[in-house]
């Protein structure tokens, strides 16, 4: 998979899936921005020793805020002259039972995973037709197919990107953008292990792969479509969930009794 020659930005980097997504493409040969609202330690780090000649620059950036994503593509084609990739990675999940979910909190999801989503690819996007080449790749969740209860502005912002997804692929295809959507599942990271009550084991036992996922699960795939090797793939969700939402709950862990879901009668 090579990615040489091509410039790539990558939202919400800065740990995480995101920062796993960008040292992945840079590690392909493309030249990243790495982006998150604060300074970040760790990739200041990652720059300072990383072994790959194609250049990599942190931006510091609020997607939520449109001047501040036109700014962040801007400084990126000041930098590298152009911009072919798009990771929309940088997304909020406060939970809230419904009934007690504020405007705020609605604003602050939605601003962030949808709106920070839809207006990243707008101004991407316009540099992308200069090209006419692109690959555009949207980070949601698979709290957009199946989900818990809490999840409902998460949820919702996270359908609104699979949806989004389908319908940019058809506006966008015709001048040589792909776009296309990563769905993952339970993945380790920060917020998991920082969190005193995460337990790796139990939540493993409720995947029928066996294992919680990791940064380099999704990233995988992510550079896989942000290659040319995805060139006729567009306009598609994938899941990435070590089998999580192929699973019955009713049966889980148990034999299926005879007959178990035939809905024909006798």
């Amino acid at each position: 998979m090579h990615l040489e020659g091509r410039v790539a930005l990558v939202t919400g980097a800065a740990r995480g899936i995101g920062f796993g997504i960008a040292r992945r493409l840079h590690k392909h040969g493309a030249s990243v921005v790495f982006n998150d609202l604060t300074a970040s330690s760790k990739v200041t780090e990652y720059l300072d020793s990383s072994p790959y000649p194609n250049k990599a620059i942190f931006h510091i950036a609020d997607i939520s805020k449109v001047p501040q994503i036109e700014g962040m593509v801007d400084r990126t084609v000041q930098e590298f002259g152009r911009l072919d990739i798009l990771v929309n990675n940088a997304g909020i999940d406060p939970t809230s039972p419904f009934l007690s979910v504020s405007e705020a909190m609605w604003n602050e999801i939605i601003g962030t995973n949808l709106k920070g989503t839809f207006f990243c690819t707008q101004k991407a996007a316009a540099q992308m037709f200069k090209a006419r080449h692109g690959r555009i790749v949207n980070i949601s969740s698979v709290h957009s197919l199946a989900t818990m209860p809490e999840f409902s502005v998460y949820s919702a912002s996270k359908g609104g990107i699979n949806a989004l997804t389908r319908e940019l692929a058809l506006e966008l295809s015709p001048h040589g953008i792909t776009v296309n959507a990563v769905a993952p599942g339970a993945i380790e990271v920060e917020r998991f292990t920082d969190n005193p009550l995460y337990d790796r084991e139990a939540l493993a036992r409720e995947i029928p792969s066996g294992r919680v996922g990791n940064a380099d699960d999704i990233s995988g795939i992510v550079a896989f479509l942000c290659s040319d090797d995805a060139a006729w793939l567009t306009g598609q969700v994938i899941s990435v969930e070590g089998g999580t939402l192929s699973r019955l709950f009713l049966y889980a862990g148990r034999s299926v009794p005879s007959g178990a879901g035939d809905s024909r009668e006798s």
